[in-house]
């Protein structure tokens, strides 16, 4: 599908009254397509659809619980009843809970997985329901770069968004033995985006939450939507950090483990802001009347901030992945008690700092002096 195609293309998005799907909504109809949006809060959810509608396209609200299939197969019926197809599809809602695997309420973590699981799969079978008889169309999965390197008090988020990048696996297999060359699958894997996901998250941490730099703003996930749709690959991930994050762990798992379990200590949950026992928004609505496309996180304005930070936690292949690993372990601060954790020598790093690993060897010039 071309950026012309796109205009008067029928795009359904869940979770489109706040952040991402919100940004993504707005991006679709500025390239001319009628936006189908779906999320909990209904009043939130209007607003975002009347500033679609001032892109001079056609824009449809639909309340819905994702986690609920009958609420999500009567969206797509909405969908088709009202513009005659469906084009895109993308599986964008989801919720969050912090805290330890074996302290967080039980019911918790299935919510998170009936909600970021299951919600996928009702999401795509009802897209694929319409794509199949169309013989064509586009279905994007939303994960996250934490599918491939799991973080500490985020468990259920982890598991879901593993299972979102399994699942498009799955059915990319399944239309291909069918011969639907026409119908693509698309895993967009963002970082840490500057949403209001995690002020209405689920916490049990005794912390609050916080957006983990280096932070994205949604509009750049929106951008790559975008472009999934035209140009869909199977995997897109956005922002330098998700696409190497994994290139890093496979070469040195133990440590990026390490590392983001650290970072995520450090600067994911605040070691200054207490927050009390709460489920959140995992079984209603908390989307305010004013919420929009951010979250308060600045993401528009780290971008210099993401270049160093993103190369020293989580950046890195050959020279890069030596200078990123030992950079991350020299700039940041330590626990408690906490011994350094062994990388390579300050030969390696000075060697990566002759630039051979590019904006790893910047940041490593920094580490030996340079």
């Amino acid at each position: 599908m071309s950026m012309k195609k796109l205009k008067g293309a029928t795009v359904v998005i869940t979770g489109a009254s706040s952040g991402i799907g919100r940004a993504t909504a707005l991006r679709f109809a500025k390239a001319g397509s009628n936006v189908v949006l779906a999320a909990r809060g209904r009043t939130a959810l209007e607003e975002a659809a009347k500033e679609v509608r001032q892109h001079k396209v056609r824009a449809l609200a639909v309340p819905t619980d994702i986690s609920d299939e009958i609420s999500v197969n009567t969206l797509a019926r909405q969908a088709v009843e009202q513009f005659g197809g469906i084009d895109v599809w993308v599986n964008n809602a989801s919720v969050t809970l912090f805290g330890a695997v074996d302290t967080v309420p039980t019911k918790d973590i299935r919510q998170v997985l009936d909600t970021n699981v299951m919600g996928y799969v009702h999401g795509s079978r009802a897209a694929l329901g319409t794509m199949r008889k169309q013989k064509r169309g586009v279905l994007i999965n939303v994960s996250s770069a934490v599918a491939n390197v799991p973080q500490p008090y985020t468990a259920a988020y982890s598991m879901s968004k593993a299972a979102t990048s399994s699942l498009s696996v799955s059915l990319r297999s399944e239309l291909w033995l069918d011969g639907l060359k026409n119908i693509h699958v698309v895993n967009v894997i963002p970082p840490s985006v500057d949403t209001p996901l995690f002020g209405r998250a689920a916490n049990y941490s005794g912390r609050k939450a916080r957006a983990m730099p280096p932070v994205y703003p949604p509009e750049r996930i929106a951008k790559a939507m975008v472009k999934a749709a035209t140009k869909p690959e199977p995997e897109v991930p956005v922002g330098p950090g998700a696409a190497l994050i994994v290139k890093q762990h496979r070469a040195a798992p133990q440590k990026t483990e390490r590392m983001m379990a650290i970072q995520t200590d450090k600067s994911h949950l605040s070691r200054k802001e207490a927050a009390t026992p709460s489920s959140g928004n995992l079984y209603e609505s908390l989307t305010a009347d004013t919420d929009t496309v951010h979250g308060g996180w600045n993401g528009k304005r780290r971008s210099a901030r993401r270049k160093i930070i993103g190369v020293g936690l989580i950046m890195g292949t050959a020279g890069a992945g030596v200078a990123g690993v030992a950079v991350a372990n020299k700039l940041r601060p330590r626990l408690p008690g906490e011994k350094a954790v062994k990388t390579v020598g300050k030969k390696a790093v000075k060697a990566a700092a002759k630039g051979g690993a590019g904006a790893a060897g910047l940041a490593a010039k920094r580490v030996a002096g340079k």
